[in-house]
C-alpha cells in the first residue's frame, strides 16, 4: 500500500501534471521527466537539465534506478515500453498496469478483435503487409502501431509502409476521450473530454494532440448515448485486459456510436481538467484501484452542468525564447519553461488552462490565453536578437 509518508517516484516524458495530482492527494513525490519545468513543485530529475539533454525514456529509467522510492507510477511515454516498465518495477511496488498488460492492450489488432467480439465499434485496421486490402473508396489513416499524441499520423492513399505502421479506416466525428479507473475486473468512468488536435490557434498541425475540453461540445440529445457507449467500452477493456488504476480510451463519436481507437493504460493528460469539472481526486482513485477498490460513485455517469474546463498545449510555430516566466505559475500557466529558455519550432512552450460555464467559452478563453503566451515569447525573442 502506498503511504503518504513514503516518496512516490513519478516518471513520464512530462511528469508535472502527474506529480501535481499526487501532491494534491498528500503524497511526497520525486519526479523524473524530460523537461524539468520551472513549476515542478517537488524534488526532480530532468533529462534536459540533469542528464545533459539525454531525455529519452531509457535514459530517464536509468536515472530512476538510483532513486530510493518504494513505489513508482508511470505516465505518458512508457505505455509503449513494457521493457522499461519492468525495469522500473524491480524492487518497487508498481502502481499501474504490468508490462504484459501493456503489450496486449497496446496492440491494435488484439484490442480490435476484443472490442468487435463484444459488439463494440473499432475501425478496420490493417497491418502493413495487408494494406493492399484497404478499400480505396474509403478514407484511411497511416499510424504508428504503437504511437501517441497523434505523432506520425497522416492521411494514407497508398504507398509503402514500415513494419511498425498500420492503416486504419478514418471515422468521421468528434474526437473524444474518456478517463476511467479499473480494479482488474471492472471500471468506473471519472469524466469525458473532447480532444483537441492540430488546432492552429495552439500552434499544432495535422493530427497532433494539443489539449482537451471538458465536457465535449456535443448536442444535448446525444449526450446520454455517448456516455453509454464510452462506459461500455471502458467496462469491457478493464475486464478483458485486467486494467488496474487510471486509464483512458481515445474514441470518435459519430453522432450515434462511440468508436474506440486506442487504450492508454496509464494516467491521461485530461485528468487535471476532469478534476476541475467533476470534483474528483484522480490520484487517490488510482492508488485505491491498484489496491482493488473502485470509487463508490461514478462521477462520469452524469453530464456536468454549468461548468467546463480546458487545457491546451501551446506549441512554437518558429524558434522562440521564453520571457521572464517566474510569475507564470501564479497566473495558472503550467509546464513553465525557465526564463530565457530557447523553444524550438514545433516544441511545446507551456500548458494554459481555462475555466468557464460552457465548453465553447472555455475553448475560446484557452485560445485567447495561447495568443497572449505567443505574443510574450515573440517579444522576448525580438529583444534577445536585438
Amino acid at each position: 500500500m502506498a503511504r503518504p509518508t513514503d516518496p512516490i517516484l513519478v516518471i513520464a516524458f512530462s511528469a508535472r501534471m502527474l506529480a501535481d495530482l499526487a501532491m494534491r492527494a498528500g503524497h511526497r513525490v520525486i519526479a523524473v521527466d524530460h523537461f524539468g519545468d520551472l513549476d515542478v513543485g517537488c524534488e526532480s530529475v530532468s533529462g534536459l537539465r540533469d542528464l545533459g539533454g539525454r531525455g529519452g525514456m531509457a535514459a530517464l529509467v536509468d536515472a530512476a534506478a538510483a532513486i530510493d522510492a518504494p513505489t513508482v507510477v508511470y505516465g505518458a511515454g512508457l505505455e509503449n515500453r513494457p521493457d522499461l516498465v519492468a525495469r522500473l518495477a524491480e524492487g518497487r511496488t508498481l502502481l499501474g498496469n504490468a508490462p504484459a498488460t501493456l503489450a496486449r492492450v497496446r496492440d491494435p489488432h488484439v484490442l480490435g478483435r476484443s472490442l468487435r467480439a463484444a459488439g463494440l465499434a473499432f475501425p478496420r485496421t490493417l497491418a502493413a503487409d495487408d494494406a493492399g486490402e484497404a478499400d480505396p473508396r474509403r478514407a484511411w489513416l497511416r499510424k504508428p502501431a504503437r504511437g501517441g499524441g497523434g505523432r506520425g499520423v497522416r492521411r494514407w492513399e497508398g504507398g509503402t509502409l514500415s513494419a511498425r505502421e498500420i492503416v486504419q479506416e478514418r471515422v468521421a466525428g468528434v474526437p473524444c476521450s474518456v478517463a476511467a479507473v479499473g480494479d482488474g475486473r471492472d471500471a468506473v468512468v471519472l469524466g469525458v473530454s473532447e480532444q483537441l488536435a492540430g488546432r492552429r490557434a495552439l500552434g499544432a498541425r495535422g493530427f497532433q494532440w494539443c489539449g482537451n475540453v471538458v465536457p465535449p461540445r456535443l448536442p444535448e440529445a446525444q449526450r446520454a448515448a455517448f456516455l453509454g457507449g464510452a462506459t461500455a467500452i471502458c467496462a469491457h477493456v478493464a475486464r478483458a485486459f485486467a486494467l488496474r488504476g487510471l486509464f483512458g480510451v481515445d474514441l470518435v463519436w459519430d453522432g450515434r456510436r462511440a468508436w474506440a481507437l486506442e487504450v492508454n493504460p496509464r494516467p491521461t493528460a485530461s485528468l487535471e481538467a476532469i478534476e476541475e469539472v467533476y470534483g474528483i481526486g484522480a490520484f487517490t482513485a488510482h492508488v485505491e484501484a491498484c489496491e482493488g477498490r473502485l470509487p463508490g460513485a461514478t462521477p462520469g455517469a452524469a453530464w456536468p452542468a454549468g461548468r467546463a474546463a480546458a487545457k491546451g498545449i501551446v506549441f512554437a510555430r518558429e524558434p522562440l525564447h521564453a520571457p521572464d516566466t517566474r510569475a507564470w505559475p501564479a497566473e495558472g500557466i503550467r509546464d513553465v519553461p525557465h526564463p530565457g529558455e530557447p523553444v524550438g519550432r514545433g516544441r511545446p512552450i507551456c500548458t494554459v488552462p481555462a475555466r468557464a460555464a460552457t465548453p465553447e467559452a472555455a475553448l475560446a478563453g484557452l485560445e485567447r490565453r495561447a495568443a497572449d503566451i505567443v505574443a510574450r515569447c515573440e517579444a522576448a525573442t525580438a529583444g534577445a536578437l536585438a
